[in-house]
């Protein structure tokens, strides 16, 4: 399992979930859109801490952003 595609997935779909752009999660979080772009795609392997920021910034838990979702297991 490649844990920045898992990342990059469950960021993306808690992100559409929430009714969030980008640019949303950009000014919530610092994160740029680039970098948000980057995460989605499983181009970026993100630290424990920026796990935990964008979690604060869509109002999860920065479980839920490496948990498999019921439908990719």
């Amino acid at each position: 399992m490649d844990m920045r595609k898992l990342v990059g997935r469950n960021f993306a779909r808690l992100r559409r979930e929430k009714g969030l752009t980008q640019e949303d999660v950009e000014a919530r979080s610092g994160f740029s859109q680039q970098y948000l772009s980057d995460l989605e795609r499983g181009k970026r392997n993100p630290t424990v801490i920026t796990l935990y920021e964008l979690a604060q910034a869509l109002g999860v838990s920065h479980v839920d952003l490496v948990v498999p979702h019921d439908s990719e297991e």
